[in-house]
């Protein structure tokens, strides 16, 4: 069964750490991700931009309308996710405890079971011009 773990947080918090801050706590995560990805169980991990980057479509009656930022107001955000190939719940649950202990910040991981509709068609190290772009803004 396939896993999403979603990782949400303070962004402030998380903007206010230092670059050497940063690189710790991306390389505490990169140990657990290792580890995952050495058994063949860890599928895409992704980053989120912070939210004054963000937009959101709402549907209303009369259409669609656009808004600036996320449309929930609360003091976590959304950060980002892995997606883990995990036998059981309690295996997807152990990945994220592991997670939370790479990550010095107080936040929380949802654990949810993922319904794959259509499967990855952008390979790694993929040469498009967006997506070098994205890979440069950050």
């Amino acid at each position: 069964m396939h896993y999403a773990i979603l990782c949400y947080n303070d962004e402030n918090a998380v903007a206010a750490w230092t670059r050497e801050e940063d690189d710790a706590c991306m390389a505490r995560l990169a140990e657990v991700e290792a580890r995952m990805a050495a058994k063949g169980r860890l599928g895409p991990v992704a980053r989120l931009q912070p939210t004054t980057a963000a937009a959101t479509l709402r549907k209303t009656p009369t259409g669609a309308m656009i808004v600036d930022g996320p449309f929930a107001e609360t003091k976590e955000q959304f950060l980002g996710f892995f997606v883990a190939d995990c036998d059981t719940l309690d295996d997807a649950i152990a990945f994220a405890k592991d997670l939370a202990i790479a990550h010095p910040a107080v936040g929380a991981y949802e654990i949810r079971p993922l319904a794959i509709f259509k499967p990855n068609t952008i390979t790694a190290g993929a040469t498009s011009p967006r997506l070098a772009a994205v890979g440069a803004a950050e």
